[in-house]
């Protein structure tokens, strides 16, 4: 794919939920002092009535000001493919790193990550799609990215509508089941998300690669794992987000926790 309506791509970045995403120049209308950009160009047939719902929740996300949530810029659809652009950081994200990371951090980004969802769940809004690939990363620490439009464009669907199932187990079980979309969701993820940073492995054990469908029936048939190789504090954390939903943690206490632990 060359672009896509005023953005000329220059290379792809990656895969992201239901999308690809791109390294593009910064089109001369769009008003911020930046050469390039990212642009995500999803795959999900984009009709009037989805556009209309991912442009108000764009909306919403940008307007929650935060220094630890990537910057929306601008969204649109051409031909019925939705398409959005957002802040470039060129140092990678928590799933593929530009440079190895240190322990304290990844355990930066992770806290970072923490005070964006704090940020959107006192403006209301629920990420749900959080994962190492959506923590981007910058030298003072990390940035949530990626809003999880992809139930926008599959609305009233819970399983197929989160996105890839190789990511499944970032995924709070109550939504698999067809739960509403809740801040404590958010919470599970970032549990599992400090899990996998500080040991290297899910709270679900080695998931079957490139199976996403074996990957979920493993994820509903036995309960989360917390690490007996992680330090005490950190499994006090990752156990704390994994409760009962009602018992979890607010985003900005975990947030505190983390930032303790360095």
């Amino acid at each position: 794919m060359q672009g896509i309506a005023d953005y000329e791509f220059i290379r792809p970045l990656g895969a992201g939920n239901h999308g690809q995403f791109y390294l593009a120049r910064r089109p001369a209308r769009l008003p911020v002092d930046v050469e390039f950009v990212a642009v995500k160009v999803l795959s999900a047939e984009s009709t009037d009535a989805a556009f209309r719902r991912a442009v108000r929740e764009l909306t919403a996300f940008g307007a929650v000001t935060s220094p630890y949530l990537v910057s929306p810029f601008d969204a649109g659809q051409q031909d019925g493919t939705f398409y959005y652009s957002m802040e470039y950081l060129p140092d990678g994200s928590l799933a593929s790193p530009a440079v190895p990371l240190s322990p304290a951090a990844a355990l930066r980004a992770v806290a970072d990550a923490a005070r964006a969802l704090a940020d959107l769940h006192a403006a209301g809004i629920v990420h749900r799609d959080v994962k190492p690939g959506n923590v981007l990363l910058h030298p003072g620490g990390g940035r949530l990215s990626d809003l999880g439009l992809a139930q926008v464009f599959t609305e009233g669907v819970t399983i197929t509508g989160m996105g890839p199932l190789d990511a499944v187990e970032y995924v709070d079980p109550a939504i698999l089941m067809g739960g509403r979309p809740v801040p404590a969701a958010d919470v599970w993820s970032l549990g599992v998300l400090l899990h996998r940073v500080v040991s290297g492995t899910g709270v679900y054990g080695n998931l079957p690669a490139g199976d996403g469908l074996l990957a979920l029936r493993q994820v509903l048939a036995a309960p989360p794992h917390v690490s007996g190789a992680l330090p005490e504090p950190v499994a006090d954390v990752v156990r704390a987000c994994l409760g009962p939903a009602g018992e979890r943690p607010s985003a900005a206490a975990v947030a505190e926790q983390i930032g303790s632990l360095g």
